[in-house]
């Protein structure tokens, strides 16, 4: 391709080489031809006037198709199945006259896709197994090391590194869940003729309804699919096409809702995401150590949380039995949206592979924090010693806002102890005072929390998802 041709940067740069592939202009050419093969094979079957030998010559040339021929035609035709219709029919003469027999062009174009799309949706669950791999063995790693907790980003009671890491997980559990309902819920088109009515089927087989029903199940089965569509338009319902994207969407809030934290904890230099001894942070800033793999995570899952959308206002579009304003749409939304899930999970994928946890610094923000989570307990253990609960609060609360102003406005340490020590009206002295100071009495279930959730829960999901593919790592990370 000449480098002044535009090619997309989920094909250059982020998608991996699999799911390229299915989106390929040669794969869907290429299953055009087995639906073809399929559609004259059950016409044969079912007695037909389609010959065992026109079925074989079909076969025969299924494996290949010469796109540039295709593309030759299309010119001429001005239409992209018919075009592939001839180069076929050009290279099966005894079986030129049976191609595509009763079909309409959805036949091949909807029944394409929606075997791109399971197929596409198992690399993507193969990929999200992947990083619930990774992030289970950083969480079973870090289970028991006492972390600050937020809430609004201001410092709340503490938890473990490894708890953290079970939030994201569950995200991805979800979204496992959510593409498990979605694989099962397919529904490809079948042959349902030009208004979905199977009109010309049932002339075909001179008014024959249950030979024209068992026609479309057979069909269906050869696809690979349990059911197909009941009823359909010329289409099938684009609200499938909906509800992948959405499902695609919600993988894309997972990723960002990790990239984000991790971005935010990467600013606070307590755990970071892969850096290499030859990575360059900043052109101009030699000392940068910049998040970028987390930030690109964070710009892809932002276009296909907004892709979402095109299949919605698709759906919402089409005319009565179906109009062709799809068409160009699902080209774009669909493919692209596959394309950025799979580059996004990659990522993921990366990052969680390699993460730096800090010990240190996560101790330093614990150990300037903890003064003010253990008030509430010392005012517990104040009141146990005999201290009036109203007025060892109004106290705790005084020396809390004094320490706290000291700390802001002069850059002074914490002396919130020390202010309660030395109260002569607070019933506690400082031995009994910093007992109460280590973290780990503050993080509650947290680590019997993440063994349970990783035992339980994320070992089943992992299981019971084993015979998923496994796919070629990316172009470009």
């Amino acid at each position: 391709m000449s480098e002044n041709t535009y090619v997309s940067p989920l094909s250059q740069r982020y998608a991996g080489r699999d799911m390229q592939k299915l989106f390929s202009e040669g794969h869907r050419a290429l299953l055009w031809r087995q639906l073809w093969v399929i559609l004259a094979q059950t016409e044969h079957d079912l007695g037909l006037p389609v010959t065992q030998e026109q079925v074989d010559e079909l076969k025969a040339h299924a494996d290949h198709v010469d796109l540039e021929r295709c593309k030759e035609y299309e010119k001429v035709l001005r239409h992209d199945v018919m075009a592939h219709i001839h180069a076929y029919a050009g290279e099966c003469p005894a079986a030129a006259p049976i191609i595509h027999l009763g079909a309409t062009s959805c036949y091949v174009g909807d029944n394409s896709d929606m075997m791109i799309y399971r197929d596409g949706i198992r690399l993507l669950q193969g990929r999200i197994v992947r990083v619930l791999r990774n992030l289970e063995a950083f969480a079973r790693k870090y289970k028991d090391l006492p972390t600050l907790a937020y809430t609004h980003f201001q410092p709340a009671q503490p938890t473990t590194v490894g708890k953290r890491a079970t939030l994201w997980m569950q995200d991805l559990l979800y979204d496992l869940e959510e593409l498990d309902f979605v694989l099962s819920h397919l529904r490809p088109l079948g042959c349902k003729g030009t208004t979905g009515t199977q009109a010309s089927f049932l002339e075909l087989f001179h008014g024959d309804e249950d030979k024209v029903l068992e026609l479309d199940r057979r069909i269906v089965a050869a696809m690979g699919f349990e059911r197909g569509a009941a009823v359909s338009g010329q289409t099938y319902s684009r609200k499938q096409d909906a509800r992948i994207l959405n499902a695609l969407a919600q993988i894309a809030a997972s990723a960002q809702k990790f990239a984000t934290d991790l971005r935010l904890l990467q600013h606070e230099k307590e755990i970071e995401e892969p850096f290499e001894s030859t990575q360059v942070g900043s052109s101009a800033m030699p000392y940068k150590r910049n998040p970028m793999r987390s930030e690109r995570m964070t710009a892809q899952a932002r276009y296909l949380i907004g892709n979402a959308h095109n299949a919605l206002t698709t759906a919402a579009e089409q005319w009565l039995e179906r109009s062709l304003d799809d068409s160009a749409n699902r080209r774009l939304s669909m493919a692209e949206g596959f394309l950025c899930a799979d580059g996004l999970l990659m990522l993921y994928e990366n990052v969680t592979s390699n993460l730096t946890v800090n010990p240190q610094v996560i101790s330093r923000h614990l150990k300037a924090e903890m003064p003010f989570m253990a008030s509430e307990n010392l005012m517990m253990r104040a009141v146990e010693k005999g201290g009036d609960r109203q007025k060892l609060h109004e106290i705790i609360r005084k020396a809390s806002m004094e320490a706290g102003r000291r700390v802001k406005q002069e850059g002074a340490e914490c002396d919130l102890l020390d202010r309660l020590a030395q109260d002569p009206e607070f019933p506690m002295n400082e031995q009994e005072i910093h007992q109460h100071l280590d973290p780990t009495l503050y993080t509650g279930m947290a680590a019997r929390q993440t063994e349970v959730f990783l035992d339980d829960i994320v070992q089943e999901f992992i299981e019971s998802h084993a015979d998923l593919p496994d796919p070629e790592e990316s172009i470009l990370l």
